[in-house]
Protein backbone atom coordinates (compact mmCIF):
# COMPACT_ATOMS: atom_id res chain seq x y z
CA UNK A 1 0.00 0.00 0.00
CA UNK A 2 1.45 3.45 -0.98
CA UNK A 3 2.32 5.42 2.15
CA UNK A 4 0.55 9.24 0.96
CA UNK A 5 2.82 12.15 1.15
CA UNK A 6 2.03 15.18 4.32
CA UNK A 7 2.83 18.64 3.32
CA UNK A 8 5.31 20.15 5.63
CA UNK A 9 3.30 22.18 8.31
CA UNK A 10 2.75 26.10 7.28
CA UNK A 11 4.77 28.50 9.77
CA UNK A 12 2.66 31.44 10.54
CA UNK A 13 5.12 34.25 10.18
CA UNK A 14 4.94 36.93 12.50
CA UNK A 15 4.83 40.43 10.76
CA UNK A 16 7.23 43.38 11.48
CA UNK A 17 6.92 46.90 10.33
CA UNK A 18 9.55 48.92 10.59
CA UNK A 19 9.86 53.06 11.46
CA UNK A 20 12.97 54.81 10.66
CA UNK A 21 14.43 57.64 8.54
CA UNK A 22 17.24 56.14 7.16
CA UNK A 23 16.71 53.94 4.41
CA UNK A 24 19.71 52.19 5.00
CA UNK A 25 18.47 50.55 8.37
CA UNK A 26 15.06 50.21 6.66
CA UNK A 27 16.09 48.25 3.95
CA UNK A 28 19.06 46.28 6.03
CA UNK A 29 16.11 45.04 8.23
CA UNK A 30 13.65 44.65 5.85
CA UNK A 31 16.17 42.03 3.88
CA UNK A 32 17.07 40.43 7.39
CA UNK A 33 13.82 39.59 8.98
CA UNK A 34 12.59 38.23 5.10
CA UNK A 35 15.25 35.67 5.27
CA UNK A 36 13.80 34.25 9.23
CA UNK A 37 11.35 31.39 9.00
CA UNK A 38 9.33 33.11 11.54
CA UNK A 39 9.27 36.36 10.60
CA UNK A 40 7.81 39.04 7.66
CA UNK A 41 8.83 42.66 7.33
CA UNK A 42 5.13 44.30 6.19
CA UNK A 43 5.69 47.90 5.81
CA UNK A 44 8.11 50.75 6.48
CA UNK A 45 7.50 54.80 6.96
CA UNK A 46 10.25 57.67 7.76
CA UNK A 47 7.60 59.79 9.76
CA UNK A 48 5.34 59.71 12.81
CA UNK A 49 2.50 60.57 10.81
CA UNK A 50 3.17 58.07 7.45
CA UNK A 51 3.57 55.13 10.34
CA UNK A 52 0.84 55.75 12.08
CA UNK A 53 -1.86 55.60 9.10
CA UNK A 54 0.07 52.60 7.30
CA UNK A 55 0.44 50.79 10.73
CA UNK A 56 -3.46 50.91 11.93
CA UNK A 57 -4.14 49.78 8.42
CA UNK A 58 -1.80 46.63 8.48
CA UNK A 59 -1.89 45.70 12.10
CA UNK A 60 1.05 44.37 12.21
CA UNK A 61 2.44 41.94 14.92
CA UNK A 62 5.52 44.33 16.19
CA UNK A 63 6.82 47.52 15.23
CA UNK A 64 10.12 48.70 15.12
CA UNK A 65 10.60 52.10 16.12
CA UNK A 66 13.30 54.94 16.29
CA UNK A 67 13.05 57.47 18.91
CA UNK A 68 14.36 60.34 16.59
CA UNK A 69 12.38 60.84 13.20
CA UNK A 70 13.10 63.62 10.67
CA UNK A 71 10.85 66.47 12.33
CA UNK A 72 9.50 64.60 14.50
CA UNK A 73 9.90 62.57 17.66
CA UNK A 74 9.14 58.14 17.82
CA UNK A 75 8.02 58.64 21.63
CA UNK A 76 5.03 60.62 20.04
CA UNK A 77 4.43 57.65 17.39
CA UNK A 78 4.45 55.02 20.63
CA UNK A 79 2.01 57.19 22.62
CA UNK A 80 -0.18 57.66 19.53
CA UNK A 81 -0.50 54.08 19.09
CA UNK A 82 -1.12 53.02 22.90
CA UNK A 83 -3.84 55.85 22.79
CA UNK A 84 -5.59 53.60 19.93
CA UNK A 85 -5.84 50.85 21.93
CA UNK A 86 -3.36 49.16 19.17
CA UNK A 87 -2.46 45.45 19.09
CA UNK A 88 1.09 45.57 17.76
CA UNK A 89 4.19 44.84 20.20
CA UNK A 90 6.82 48.09 20.07
CA UNK A 91 10.15 47.74 19.75
CA UNK A 92 12.19 50.61 19.75
CA UNK A 93 15.77 50.76 17.81
CA UNK A 94 17.93 53.87 18.44
CA UNK A 95 21.22 55.19 19.14
CA UNK A 96 20.52 56.82 21.90
CA UNK A 97 21.67 55.87 25.22
CA UNK A 98 19.57 53.18 26.84
CA UNK A 99 19.85 54.48 30.77
CA UNK A 100 18.36 58.10 29.98
CA UNK A 101 15.63 56.50 27.40
CA UNK A 102 14.22 52.99 27.84
CA UNK A 103 12.07 53.73 30.86
CA UNK A 104 10.36 56.73 29.22
CA UNK A 105 9.89 54.28 26.34
CA UNK A 106 8.58 51.93 28.18
CA UNK A 107 5.92 54.33 29.99
CA UNK A 108 4.69 55.62 26.73
CA UNK A 109 3.50 52.11 25.75
CA UNK A 110 6.73 49.91 24.60
CA UNK A 111 7.43 46.47 25.04
CA UNK A 112 11.03 46.56 24.51
CA UNK A 113 14.24 48.54 23.95
CA UNK A 114 17.33 48.17 22.09
CA UNK A 115 20.51 50.46 21.21
CA UNK A 116 21.31 49.98 17.21
CA UNK A 117 24.83 49.12 18.39
CA UNK A 118 23.59 45.90 18.71
CA UNK A 119 24.09 42.45 16.56
CA UNK A 120 21.10 41.86 14.07
CA UNK A 121 20.44 38.49 15.92
CA UNK A 122 20.11 40.20 18.90
CA UNK A 123 17.90 42.64 17.31
CA UNK A 124 16.17 39.02 16.34
CA UNK A 125 15.72 37.60 19.88
CA UNK A 126 14.23 41.02 20.98
CA UNK A 127 11.72 40.93 18.17
CA UNK A 128 10.81 37.03 19.33
CA UNK A 129 10.95 38.16 23.48
CA UNK A 130 7.78 40.78 22.99
CA UNK A 131 5.96 38.45 20.79
CA UNK A 132 6.32 36.01 23.24
CA UNK A 133 4.67 38.24 25.71
CA UNK A 134 7.67 39.91 27.43
CA UNK A 135 9.51 42.55 27.94
CA UNK A 136 12.96 42.62 25.91
CA UNK A 137 15.61 45.32 28.08
CA UNK A 138 19.26 44.78 28.05
CA UNK A 139 20.55 42.82 31.44
CA UNK A 140 22.55 45.76 32.88
CA UNK A 141 19.20 47.89 32.67
CA UNK A 142 16.89 45.52 33.22
CA UNK A 143 19.26 45.06 36.81
CA UNK A 144 19.48 48.71 37.00
CA UNK A 145 15.62 48.96 37.07
CA UNK A 146 15.24 46.07 39.44
CA UNK A 147 17.26 47.67 41.91
CA UNK A 148 15.74 50.91 41.90
CA UNK A 149 12.35 49.57 42.35
CA UNK A 150 13.33 46.87 45.00
CA UNK A 151 15.22 49.94 46.77
CA UNK A 152 11.98 52.01 45.71
CA UNK A 153 13.86 54.99 44.25
CA UNK A 154 12.47 57.32 41.91
CA UNK A 155 13.56 57.13 38.46
CA UNK A 156 15.35 60.17 38.61
CA UNK A 157 17.60 62.01 40.35
CA UNK A 158 17.14 66.01 41.11
CA UNK A 159 18.97 68.20 38.91
CA UNK A 160 19.32 65.52 35.77
CA UNK A 161 18.54 65.40 32.45
CA UNK A 162 16.64 62.50 33.25
CA UNK A 163 13.62 64.62 34.74
CA UNK A 164 13.00 66.73 31.84
CA UNK A 165 10.12 65.89 29.61
CA UNK A 166 10.13 64.25 26.56
CA UNK A 167 9.46 67.73 24.86
CA UNK A 168 12.05 69.22 27.03
CA UNK A 169 14.89 66.70 26.33
CA UNK A 170 14.23 67.16 22.54
CA UNK A 171 14.76 70.71 22.88
CA UNK A 172 17.57 70.06 25.08
CA UNK A 173 19.30 67.96 22.37
CA UNK A 174 18.85 70.44 19.50
CA UNK A 175 20.43 73.41 22.28
CA UNK A 176 23.61 71.25 22.11
CA UNK A 177 23.84 70.54 18.54
CA UNK A 178 23.66 74.35 18.38
CA UNK A 179 20.35 75.06 16.45
CA UNK A 180 18.90 78.00 17.59
CA UNK A 181 15.51 79.02 18.87
CA UNK A 182 13.59 79.51 15.31
CA UNK A 183 15.35 76.84 14.34
CA UNK A 184 14.38 74.42 16.43
CA UNK A 185 10.74 76.20 16.34
CA UNK A 186 10.62 75.05 12.73
CA UNK A 187 12.05 71.58 13.26
CA UNK A 188 9.15 70.73 16.04
CA UNK A 189 6.58 72.96 14.16
CA UNK A 190 5.82 75.02 17.62
CA UNK A 191 6.40 78.54 17.85
CA UNK A 192 9.67 80.30 18.51
CA UNK A 193 7.66 81.58 21.78
CA UNK A 194 7.16 78.26 23.20
CA UNK A 195 11.11 77.09 22.48
CA UNK A 196 11.75 79.98 24.81
CA UNK A 197 9.22 78.58 27.52
CA UNK A 198 10.76 74.86 27.26
CA UNK A 199 14.48 76.62 27.67
CA UNK A 200 13.28 78.56 30.55
CA UNK A 201 11.79 75.52 32.04
CA UNK A 202 15.09 73.47 31.30
CA UNK A 203 17.13 75.64 32.75
CA UNK A 204 15.00 76.11 35.94
CA UNK A 205 14.72 71.66 37.04
CA UNK A 206 18.62 71.37 36.17
CA UNK A 207 19.39 74.55 37.77
CA UNK A 208 21.31 76.62 35.48
CA UNK A 209 21.69 80.76 35.87
CA UNK A 210 21.48 81.63 31.98
CA UNK A 211 21.58 80.93 28.10
CA UNK A 212 25.33 80.68 27.80
CA UNK A 213 25.06 77.40 30.81
CA UNK A 214 21.87 76.02 29.13
CA UNK A 215 24.03 75.55 26.26
CA UNK A 216 27.60 74.67 27.77
CA UNK A 217 25.44 71.74 29.63
CA UNK A 218 23.25 70.55 26.49
CA UNK A 219 27.32 71.04 24.20
CA UNK A 220 28.49 68.46 26.99
CA UNK A 221 25.88 65.92 27.16
CA UNK A 222 25.05 65.63 23.75
CA UNK A 223 29.02 64.63 23.21
CA UNK A 224 29.11 62.59 25.89
CA UNK A 225 25.80 60.79 24.36
CA UNK A 226 27.61 60.90 20.87
CA UNK A 227 24.27 63.00 19.38
CA UNK A 228 26.66 64.98 17.38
Amino acid sequence: MQKLLTAPPIIKKSRVFIVDDHPLICEGLTRYINQQPDLAACGQAMSRHTALKAIIESKPDVVIVDITLKSDSGMDLIKDLSLRSSKSCILVLSMHEESLYAERALQAGAKGYIMKQEPLKEVLRAIRRILEGEIYLSEKMGAKMLHRIADNQPGTSTLSVGQLSNRELQVFQFIGQGHGTRQIAEELHISAKTVESYRAHIKLKLDLKNAHELTQHAVHWVESNHLN
